[in-house]
């Protein structure tokens, strides 16, 4: 499923195992869209952790899926809302759809993709909405025949209302959704900067996972979460200091040097990101609404007129 994306070539998405019948199929190069999925495969069934976002990457997924297990996915987790790991549940017929109560909700409200002229084209497919049916509030545990798999909402607003971690601590492994992106800008406009630290710092590093697959990127270590923590730290930081000098967010976006961070994928995201931040300046609770459209107007703005990329 390679394929050539504007002035590149993209690599075929890949199923990994990263322990004994736990996977990571991975869509690189992870930018817009193309996100990670996790498959735990029992003797009975297996379980997916989130689908993809179009028609065609989820089928692919589902014949990846195929190649290494014969049984049926019983049970499909979502992680959050965002159709990148949403659009797809539909086509994992008679599985049991899990996810936060929010999500559910998160996933109706956004309905069908309708995002004219904000994304280079994407061949969504006849996506149908299939919103989790099973909820809880806290989390759930899953279990993989004798394999314990702790299902976790993560208590606060942090890349949206809605996140949870699937987290396997037997065999120290975490499925931490978009909660962390490895060589991708962190997106937290539908979530909450200061969330988001508060995730990294107290529910995610304690874990002490050896092995992170996050929501898009290259499988990790821990040192991943060290890495996004810095992150929004600065986007932090540009807000306060944009804040107090009166500039908005796209002119304070325009005026920082991105540094270490500027070779990241999507990095127009420091946008939507300072939008938040300031909302959170001004007292705004993490997750309330804001005005994502002017955001991603913006974003578009700060990527010079040009529809954000999207190789999905």
């Amino acid at each position: 499923m390679s394929s050539a994306c504007g002035d590149h070539e993209m690599p075929p998405p890949v199923l990994r195992e990263v322990d004994e019948g736990i996977h990571a199929y991975l869509q690189l190069d992870g930018s817009w869209w193309l996100n990670n999925t996790g498959l735990l495969v029992g003797r009975r069934g297996a379980v997916s952790i989130d689908s993809c976002g179009t028609e065609r990457r989820t089928r692919a997924y589902l014949d990846a899926i195929a190649s290494v297990t014969d049984q049926p996915v019983r049970t499909l987790v979502n992680t959050h809302h965002h159709g990148d790991h949403t659009h797809g549940n539909w086509l994992f017929a008679g599985a049991t759809v899990v996810a936060h109560e929010h999500t559910r909700e998160e996933v109706l409200a956004a309905g069908k993709p309708n995002w004219p002229g904000v994304w280079t084209p994407i061949e969504w497919g006849s996506i149908q909405l299939e919103p989790p049916f099973l909820t809880y509030r806290d989390g759930v545990t899953l279990w993989v025949d004798e394999l314990r798999c702790e299902v976790r909402h993560v208590g606060v607003a942090a890349h949206t209302t809605n996140d949870s971690i699937v987290w396997i601590p037997e065999r120290s492994v975490l499925f931490a959704g978009d909660l962390l992106f490895n060589g991708g800008t962190p997106f937290l406009l539908m979530g909450s900067i200061a969330g988001s630290i508060r995730v990294c710092e107290q529910v995610l590093a304690p874990l002490g996972a050896r092995t992170i697959v996050p929501g898009h990127g290259e499988v990790a270590g821990p040192e991943l979460i060290g890495e996004v923590l810095g992150y929004l730290c600065f986007v932090s930081d540009v807000a306060q200091r944009g804040h107090a000098s009166g500039l908005s967010p796209l002119e304070a976006a325009r005026q920082i040097d991105l540094g270490p961070y500027a070779g990241w994928l999507d990095p127009e995201r420091i946008v939507g990101n300072l939008y938040r931040a300031y909302a959170e300046i001004d007292g705004a609770e993490p997750g309330a609404p804001i005005d994502v459209f002017a955001a991603i107007a913006d974003m578009i703005a700060y990527n010079g007129g040009r529809p954000l990329s999207c190789c999905a």
